[in-house]
């Protein structure tokens, strides 16, 4: 009865998808939902951005082993980010009238920075992707024993077919039917779950010493990998394409303003209830926590819930994952072919470009399912495609908007620079006064004074290039 269930989730899913096709006439269409999305369905856009495997799979075993500081990345610094996006950026953004993020580095500081940048979005979203892919295909599993591999295939099939079709027409859809079903079903499972564990005072009271802790030792080394997890997303996810796309969806700039604030709130919240039930887990089944700890809730709900409740929860699961999996896939696809294929194509026309969006789509998808079956761990994908965007775009991105002395060297310079420090900090450790350089924040700030030093350079040459007054005697 749940796999028949699922089977029919999945295939009303792909029904809208293939519904909402019709809707696309142009590239603008399909990258931006033709900017009509009102309030609430972009902010449930904005919301699913995130609330898929990592939150519900990875965030929740990051919880239950290391408490509340486990979880400063996701779920606070996630709710971080779309608030300083409604804040201070979506308005500016929407209001340039762009395409993909892309075009604004091609805007600031020429086609070099553009291709350079598009790299950089696109690397950033494999994690993405394959952390979907994994989780779908861990969902399988838990239901039907189907092997890893042949569900991440399945995955990402399923979600390439109603992609390709509807493009964010059907993500901006499909993702206010998903929130309704995500809210609906956390709320039933939280109060179920946590209450059949004796409650919310009893769930929260039973934990190790410091598991509440929402601040750290004040040891420069905790100081610094807690200041970490704060940016990683939360500034890190500031310059990514997908939050990029739900703004511009939007029908007008204060449509995106408050979609953004909302979604934030929404997240913030919502997130919390797979906490709370992986903690009621851990103490009705200590032995299923003791294994791997991503499937706790899954292994939990098949064990302890009746068909209503399982059918609850996968529902929500299979629509956080596919919200997410699907915004990832055209956030990557869409600056591939506006921002790599395109300038490389002459006179290319709209129907072409659309084509090519659609084509891209395809290729990332296929990329998202190679490196879904080499990796483990969905925490740490996502973890790591939002450092790579904070080490290698976030700099240069505030330069286009705000710091007018910002050049294309410097940026060119600061997201190259900032990504072989990060490179280079992962295999080996560095050490400055006895505190061990932390990879992501060490990247981040040597893309910042790359940016610093490509600015410096510039008005070094500018000097020596002027015209000098001679005296006159």
């Amino acid at each position: 009865m749940l796999c028949n269930f699922i089977v029919i989730y999945i295939l009303a899913t792909l029904a809208i998808g293939l519904f909402v096709s019709k809707f696309i006439k142009n590239p603008e269409d399909f990258a931006l939902a033709g900017k009509r999305m009102p309030v609430f369905i972009t902010a449930s856009a904005l919301f699913a951005t995130w609330f898929g495997s990592e939150t519900i799979m990875g965030a929740s075993s990051e919880f239950i082993e290391h408490g509340l500081l486990g979880v400063i990345e996701d779920p606070f610094g996630a709710a971080l980010c779309l608030l300083l996006v409604g804040i201070f950026f979506a308005k500016i953004l929407y209001n340039m009238n762009l395409i993909t993020m892309g075009d604004l580095f091609a805007r600031r500081y020429g086609p070099q920075a553009e291709i350079i940048s598009s790299f950089f979005m696109i690397l950033a979203y494999f994690g993405w992707t394959s952390a979907q892919l994994i989780a779908f295909a861990l969902v399988l599993k838990s239901v039907s024993g189907l092997d890893i591999d042949v569900g991440i295939w399945l995955a990402g099939l399923l979600v390439l077919i109603y992609t390709y079709a509807g493009g964010m027409w059907a993500i901006t859809i499909t993702d206010f039917v998903q929130t309704l079903m995500i809210i609906i079903g956390l709320v039933f499972l939280t109060n179920k779950i946590v209450g059949d564990a004796g409650g919310l005072v009893s769930v929260v009271i039973q934990v190790p010493s410091g598991f509440w802790d929402f601040v750290p030792n004040p040891e420069p080394q905790k100081v610094i990998d807690y200041l970490t997890a704060w940016i990683t997303i939360g500034l890190g996810s500031i310059p990514q394409q997908d939050i990029f796309q739900r703004i511009m969806s939007a029908r007008c700039d204060k449509t995106a303003v408050r979609a953004c604030v909302i979604g934030a709130l929404m997240y913030l919240s919502i997130a919390f209830m797979p906490l709370l039930i992986a903690l009621a887990s851990r103490q009705l089944y200590p032995d299923i926590a003791s294994g791997d700890s991503q499937t706790i809730i899954t292994d939990t709900v098949m064990r302890h819930g009746d068909l209503w409740m399982q059918i609850m929860f996968y529902g929500a699961l299979l629509s956080a994952i596919m919200s997410t999996a699907s915004g990832s896939i055209l956030a990557s696809a869409t600056p591939l072919a506006e921002n790599v294929f395109k300038p490389l194509l002459k006179n290319i026309t709209q129907n072409q470009l659309l084509v090519l969006m659609r084509i891209s789509v395809v290729i990332m998808t296929l990329l998202g399912i190679w490196l879904a079956t080499i990796s483990e761990s969905i925490f740490v994908l996502v973890s790591e495609s939002s450092a790579l965007s904070l080490v290698t775009l976030f700099v240069p991105f505030i330069g286009a908007l705000w710091w007018k002395s910002s050049n294309a060297l410097g940026a060119i310079l600061s997201m190259i620079c900032g990504f072989t420090a990060w490179f280079i900090f992962k295999r080996f450790d560095f050490m400055i006064l006895g505190v061990y350089i932390n990879r992501t924040m060490g990247a981040f700030a040597v893309s910042f004074i790359a940016m610093c030093a490509g600015i410096l350079y510039e008005k070094i040459q500018d000097f020596r290039t002027a015209p000098k007054i001679s005296d006159h005697h």
